[in-house]
């Protein structure tokens, strides 16, 4: 089964020639280790949340711009492998990072629904949440209809959600104390593709005033707790850049 190891991290904004330059010399050492893909993508319209956000999530500074990126493996098999060999990789140790490393949130994603495609994406919106364990059945029922009813008929290319099952814990940032996970809850690392920024603002403006009227459906995870943001593709292997 498709693995994704997803990724948030805080990024200075005048180093982000710096961080392309570096995605780029990463890539060639994550597929030779048998990574498929990988995508980055640079946040263009996150906003500030009043319980949390993603700003938070990986204590960005002022002047730092909050980067969504995940991994492409062919399944958790080969990504434990290849964590394992790349501690031990003299090109990974010894590379320069443009950004605090160790502010970055991480962890092992399996997809329990994906709808459309990203191929001729523009605009990502990525989202991080907290899911409690119980409800994966009904959170996955809710993405199908949502990506049917809502998304899909909006212009949305495509839809990922994807299930933690390997989200460790970190000294100072990690997925769980960004979506202020509670006992029993699993995090969610999840993105939708839009041809571009404006289908994607339309299409939120369009499902706002669909749902104008209209009692707000019951969901299976604290909405007020989740996170998300607008990102702009800076590199994508499958493109070449």
């Amino acid at each position: 089964m498709t693995y994704f190891t997803g990724s948030i991290a805080a990024v200075p904004a005048a180093n982000r020639q710096k961080y392309v330059d570096h995605v780029n010399a990463v890539w060639p050492l994550f597929r030779n280790h048998g990574a498929t893909r990988m995508v980055e993508t640079w946040g263009v319209d996150v906003p500030k949340g009043k319980v949390n956000d993603l700003y938070g999530a990986v204590n960005a500074k002022e002047g730092e711009v909050v980067v969504f990126a995940w991994l492409e493996w062919p399944d958790k098999a080969t990504t434990d492998a290849a964590w394992q060999k790349m501690q031990g990789d003299p090109a990974m140790t010894g590379m320069d990072m443009p950004f605090d490393g160790s502010r970055m949130i991480f962890g092992g994603f399996e997809p329990v629904f994906e709808g459309g495609t990203d191929q001729g994406a523009g605009c990502f919106q990525g989202f991080a949440l907290a899911v409690p364990e119980k409800n994966k059945a009904a959170h996955v029922k809710m993405a199908g209809e949502a990506w049917e009813d809502a998304f899909q008929p909006n212009g949305c290319l495509g839809i990922v959600e994807a299930w933690g099952v390997d989200v460790p814990r970190g000294k100072q940032t990690d997925f769980y104390r960004a979506s202020k996970a509670e006992d029993g809850e699993v995090p969610l690392f999840s993105w939708t593709a839009w041809p571009d920024k404006a289908t994607c603002d339309a299409a939120a403006k369009a499902m706002e005033a669909g749902m104008e009227g209209q009692e707000f459906p019951e969901m299976p995870f604290d909405g007020k707790r989740m996170m998300w943001g607008g990102f702009e593709p800076v590199f994508d292997s499958d493109k070449g850049r």
